[in-house]
């Protein structure tokens, strides 16, 4: 099942002289399931398209169609409710709000989408994620690792059509940052979580199913391992 079709996608910055393409008609598309890691030195657009399919940025032009959705077409209300049913973030710096439990970090989506939260399910994802004991603490009683799983597990609470990570071991030691690849994995093979990863780890980009390497706001390679 095709999860995400993107067709000639661009993004101006500037104009004139000062005109700045970071992406330059992108096209490709996603099937569910897939674990994909795209490269690319600094500079080369892939974080912009990270951040227009996750709908935290608009395209000059092109199409992100995301399980059956084109988002350009959506209002800004509408494109926030698509964002936290469909869409799960993962930053490098996890984002969690300081003041909040690990449990309310968790939930919050689903209380800014006016849902009640599943008690068992909270718990179980917990389970999966290593923070059971943890759901009382607040993120400054963390380490880096279990602060990213907070992210993780936030991302993947309302079972996303696609789970985008910007560099989501960036901020993390060897260890975890393995730990972090081997969870996110796992949510891949048990559960078909399809997964899309910017990283300038060449060991992270090596453990992907698919690499899709972009240069200058292009595509240069997409290569099926």
């Amino acid at each position: 099942m095709r999860i995400l079709e993107v067709n000639n996608l661009t993004k101006i910055y500037g104009k004139d002289e000062t005109e700045v393409r970071a992406l330059d008609g992108v096209s490709f598309s996603v099937e569910q399931g897939e674990f994909i890691a795209i490269v690319g030195p600094s500079g080369s657009g892939k974080s912009t398209l990270l951040h227009i399919l996750g709908g935290v940025d608009t395209a000059t032009g092109g199409q992100v169609i995301i399980n059956g959705t084109d988002i350009s077409t959506l209002d800004e209300t509408a494109l926030a409710i698509f964002r936290r049913r469909q869409i799960g973030l993962i930053y490098q710096f996890y984002n969690l709000i300081p003041i909040l439990t690990v449990e309310e970090n968790l939930t919050l989506p689903l209380l800014l989408d006016g849902r009640s939260p599943d008690k068992q399910q909270i718990g179980t994802l917990a389970q999966k994620l290593g923070l059971y004991n943890r759901l009382s603490h607040l993120p400054s009683e963390l380490s880096g690792g279990q602060q990213q799983r907070v992210s993780i597990g936030r991302a993947l609470l309302n079972n996303p059509a696609l789970l985008l990570a910007d560099e989501p071991t960036g901020n993390l030691d060897s260890e975890n940052s393995k730990e972090i690849m081997e969870l996110l994995r796992r949510f891949n093979k048990e559960y078909k979580q399809t997964v899309i990863i910017i990283t300038h780890d060449e060991r992270i980009a090596l453990s992907a199913d698919r690499v899709i390497a972009i240069q200058d706001g292009r595509i240069v390679r997409d290569e099926v391992k």
